[in-house]
């Protein structure tokens, strides 16, 4: 069939969750590339293996590569023969595109990645983290691959940095044109939520009233400040990471159970009657964001912020809650912790239409639909 690709899937990790595998897993060097891998994948960190279980059901040929995890990428370098270089990124170079891109000739990393990406030979390379590559990467490695994909939905990296791709996907809405005024190839694609986590976690006695599961940053001043007040307003437990660059004094403070990673997040969603959901700056007044799907996947019941797409993906006030102000959000988690019926009847509603029509399997569909259209 011609939709039956070979995917090659580039996606980062958090530092901060890769630590806490080190933590967790003692012998995590002594095990096997694939080994190791699949214990990695085994968490549901982020999309994991999300891409390329759905993707071998649909016939194509698909795996995740983590670039930035050096225990997992040494295994590989070693099982593979190759020359394991004396330099390996800096937590610095990793995070300024500028130095990556001076310095990834001599970059361990991205070496190791270039002797994967020509070893698979794939027809699709897949890159989630487009700050990752150096222009000069991407375009040295074309004449291994059919189509260079890159899917971003954050702050854009400099322009040179999108230029190599063939196609870039985005769940903001607002990006597509931006991208094709550039002259980028552009379509939009949503983000997604794995029924298979379900299988996976443990029922939950649903025993937060209000949870917020997410970072906190400096960048995210107003985001902080709304969710200070709610610390004192309302019933609310944190989770998540940044709470060690709060002010001593914050609210939140107290109430802060500190971070947790993939099936740990989805215990804590999975345990909470209402959840909270707030989009980044540069979303602008798009609803995109990861939290959306797995919220309402793990049938919670979801409060976001208005946005003006949300009822493109989800029926307003039937299956999520819209706030526009911290003191609408604070009269609504009181009033729908005071009536559980109407609470119980979005959350299930929301989850029938997740589980219904915003899958990774649905979403795998899409996307070779639409890789069809340019490869």
């Amino acid at each position: 069939m011609p939709n039956q690709y070979k995917f090659l899937i580039i996606d980062t990790y958090y530092p901060k969750f890769l630590a806490s595998l080190d933590s967790k897993f003692s012998e995590l060097a002594k095990k096997s590339y694939v080994d190791l891998r699949e214990l990695i994948m085994d968490q549901c960190f982020g999309t994991s293996d999300f891409y390329s279980k759905n993707l071998k059901k649909l016939g194509c040929d698909a795996e995740e590569i983590i670039p930035n995890n050096s225990i997992l990428q040494r295994r590989w370098a070693i099982e593979h023969g190759m020359k394991l270089e004396k330099y390996f990124p800096t937590k610095i170079t990793n995070k300024i595109p500028f130095l990556r891109k001076l310095t990834y000739k001599y970059n361990g990393s991205l070496k190791i990645l270039e002797s994967q990406i020509k070893t698979a030979k794939p027809d699709i390379l897949y890159v989630q983290d487009i700050s990752f590559c150096p222009p000069d990467f991407l375009v040295a490695i074309k004449e291994y691959v059919k189509l260079v994909v890159g899917q971003i939905a954050c702050p854009l990296p400099p322009l040179d940095y999108l230029e190599p791709y063939d196609l870039i996907l985005t769940s903001f809405p607002h990006y597509v044109e931006r991208f094709r005024k550039m002259g980028i190839r552009s379509e939009y694609f949503k983000i997604a939520f794995e029924p298979f986590v379900l299988e996976k976690v443990e029922p939950q006695e649903r025993k937060y009233a209000c949870t917020f599961v997410g970072g906190i940053s400096p960048a995210h001043k107003k985001a902080t400040e709304l969710l200070e007040k709610l610390a004192r307003n309302a019933e609310i437990d944190f989770f998540g990471y940044g709470v060690e660059t709060l002010n001593k004094n914050s609210p939140i403070i107290l109430r802060h159970h500190g971070e947790v990673w993939g099936l740990d997040m989805y215990r804590i969603l999975l345990s909470s009657k209402i959840t909270i959901n707030r989009h980044i700056d540069v979303a602008e007044n798009y609803a995109n964001n990861m939290r959306l799907y797995e919220s309402t996947g793990c049938g919670a019941m979801l409060i976001t912020d208005h946005k003006e797409n949300l009822n493109e993906l989800f029926e307003v006030g039937k299956e999520v809650v819209v706030y526009r102000s911290i003191d609408e959000l604070i009269n609504l988690i009181r009033y729908y912790s005071k009536n559980e019926k109407e609470r119980l009847q979005i959350a299930e509603n929301g989850q029938k239409r997740t589980l219904s029509e915003h899958t990774y399997h649905k979403r795998m569909v899409e996307l070779v639909t639409i890789i069809s259209q340019y490869i």
